[in-house]
């Protein structure tokens, strides 16, 4: 960061390292990219942001694009405006999720705990740690006769787009089927299960939203009452959305 001090005013902006050193380091850390981002989210102007660091719009600019070297002094003064560290700047940025499947690599799974499977799928997602929702392509099949669609629930809410086929889905109380095009967005919480309406195995894409139960407060009586206690039993976990199910 010393470097980046080094310039000969204030007005010209030049640097005294050389020129290829500080565009590779403004290019590396993308300053002036995070300068923007900052700006843009607050949907501030070059103009307006000029007003609250007394720097000018057009060297806000030259800034952004990366035409100049900064130093720590108007870096400062810029992440004073956005209420930002001066460090915020050099730090290492994270890499953005993105993260192909190809079809080839998918793996295509039958329906668990039914024989015949009323469906088989594959997870559009898998490669994804920690992934707050899980996309999925089901084939759901014609089922055998006398054979019963199997009920499952879990947390969350679950979203459906019919790709081919007719498709029956019920929730709870509640049925209807489903045709090319059609899409339905539910509670997952509530029993629900899928069937094949028709001749021909049906097509979706399935995508279960991850969305835990909020803690409730507990009542002043009950946290007196349980002072007293050495421990509690701890919650039964709900029936994971992971294995499509």
């Amino acid at each position: 960061m010393g470097e980046l001090a080094m310039l000969k005013n204030d007005e010209t902006q030049k640097t005294q390292v050389d020129p290829e050193t500080a565009e590779r380091f403004i290019e590396e850390k993308h300053i002036g990219e995070r300068i923007r981002r900052l700006r843009l989210k607050k949907s501030m102007g070059l103009v307006e942001l000029g007003r609250h660091t007394g720097l000018s719009a057009s060297f806000l600019s030259q800034l952004e694009t990366g035409r100049v070297v900064p130093t720590l002094r108007n870096l400062a003064r810029v992440a004073m405006v956005f209420s930002k560290d001066l460090s915020f700047f050099f730090e290492t940025e994270p890499n953005a999720l993105f993260r192909i499947h190809r079809r080839s690599e998918r793996v295509r799974m039958p329906q668990t705990g039914v024989e015949p499977p009323g469906y088989f799928f594959e997870s559009l997602g898998y490669k994804v740690p920690d992934r707050h929702m899980d996309p999925y392509f089901a084939e759901f099949v014609p089922l055998e006769k006398n054979q019963v669609p199997k009920a499952h629930m879990h947390a969350g809410f679950e979203f459906l787009f019919v790709l081919e086929g007719e498709l029956e889905v019920r929730h709870g109380e509640q049925a209807c089927t489903l045709e090319a095009g059609d899409t339905v967005y539910f509670d997952a919480s509530t029993p629900h299960s899928y069937q094949c309406a028709g001749k021909k195995p049906a097509g979706a894409i399935i995508v279960t939203m991850h969305h835990p139960p909020q803690a409730q407060p507990i009542p002043l009586r009950a946290v007196s009452a349980g002072a007293g206690a050495k421990g509690h039993a701890a919650a039964e976990p709900e029936h994971a959305a992971g294995d499509g199910n």
